[in-house]
C-alpha cells in the first residue's frame, strides 16, 4: 500500500543531559521544514552556550523522507552527525532536526565513545518528545455554478474534506484537500460522475 502518512514533531521537545567521563551532551528536537528554520534553531542554542565547544546536528525532511544532513562540527568525521541521523532513522520521523552541543569535559572519549555517546544524546531527546503523525494530503480544485454549491458541499461533508479555500464571488471556486489515498477516488467523484471543471494540483498538505 502505498504510504500516505508520515511521523514528526509538531513542538520542540525537551531539553535532556547526557554525561560521560565529565563531557556534557545537550541534546534537543525542533521541528522544521525549511533549512532556514535549522540554521535559527542553531543560532538560538549558540547563543544559549556560547562557552560550548560542539553544535552537531542532523536534520531529515521531507513527507517521504527523501532530504537529510548532518554534520559533525568539528568532531571526527562521522563520529557524531550520522549517528544522530541513525536515530532520526529508527524513529522514523521527518521534518525534524536534532542537535547535541557537547562541552569538553577534559577526557578524550575516542571515536568509539563519541559515538556511542551521540548516539545516546539524541536517542534521549527523541524519547522525551512528543511524536505525532501527519498524514500526506493532496488539492485539487473546483469551479461550479451557485445552483451546484450545495452537491459539493455535501460531497465535502460526506467524505470529511478539507475546504482549503473558497471564492464565491464570480463562479463558485474551492481548494480541496484529500488523503493520499482516497485522492483518485475523490478526485473521480467531482470530475466524471458530476461534470465539474476539476484541476488537479498534487500539492502535498498536512493534516
Amino acid at each position: 500500500m502505498e504510504k500516505d502518512a508520515y511521523k514528526t514533531i509538531d513542538r520542540p521537545g525537551q531539553e535532556i543531559l547526557f554525561k560521560e567521563k565529565a563531557s556534557k551532551f545537550f541534546a534537543y528536537s525542533f521541528p522544521v521544514d525549511k533549512e532556514d528554520e535549522v540554521e535559527s534553531a542553531l543560532l538560538e542554542l549558540k547563543s544559549k552556550h556560547n562557552k560550548a565547544g560542539h553544535f552537531c546536528y542532523a536534520w531529515q525532511m521531507g513527507e517521504n523522507y527523501e532530504h537529510f544532513r548532518v554534520n559533525d562540527d568539528g568532531e571526527p568525521s562521522n563520529s557524531a552527525g550520522m549517528p544522530i541521523l541513525g536515530q532520526l532513522q529508527n524513529f522514523e520521523v521527518t521534518n525534524i532536526l536534532v542537535v547535541v552541543v557537547r562541552y569538553f569535559g577534559g577526557t578524550k572519549l575516542g571515536v568509539g565513545g563519541l559515538i556511542s555517546a551521540y548516539k545516546t544524546a539524541a536517542k534521549m531527546a527523541l524519547e522525551n518528545s512528543k511524536i505525532i503523525s501527519k498524514t500526506i494530503n493532496l488539492n485539487f480544485e473546483v469551479t461550479c455554478e451557485y445552483d451546484k454549491m450545495n452537491l459539493v458541499m455535501r460531497l465535502v461533508k460526506e467524505y470529511d474534506l478539507d475546504i482549503i479555500e473558497q471564492d464565491l464571488k464570480l463562479d463558485c471556486h474551492f481548494k480541496i484537500g484529500v488523503r493520499k489515498k482516497d485522492f483518485e477516488m475523490i478526485y473521480k467523484k467531482f470530475e466524471v460522475v458530476f461534470g465539474f471543471e476539476v484541476s488537479s494540483k498534487f500539492k502535498a498538505e498536512e493534516k
